[in-house]
């Protein structure tokens, strides 16, 4: 009986520490969540140039100049943000309620 205890007692040590680290973990928010309430609003797509997005989209709120090599210009709109390569579309990007 006592080879059973020792082992049990460490079993239920084990989980408890696990469960208690567990706990503490804060996870991001999952990538289909984003954006939450606009998530189904229209959004630039890859591939368009900047001319169509903003005859499509409008004039956004923000424009940020071109970094890097490969240049990447930054357009913020309210509900979300246009990344360009060069003048064509790379992504765009809910942001968070």
């Amino acid at each position: 009986m006592k080879n059973i205890i020792k082992p049990l007692f460490a079993s239920a040590l084990l989980i408890c520490s696990v469960s208690a680290l567990a706990d503490n973990v804060s996870m991001p928010v999952p990538v289909g969540q984003q954006g939450g309430e606009y998530s189904n609003e229209p959004r630039p797509r890859s591939g368009m140039s900047m001319d169509q997005v903003n005859n499509q989209f409008g004039a956004p709120g923000e424009k940020y100049a071109a970094v890097g090599e490969p240049p990447i210009t930054r357009w913020v709109y309210d509900h979300y943000t246009v990344y360009f390569e060069h003048d064509h579309v790379i992504h765009s990007v809910l942001h968070r309620n």
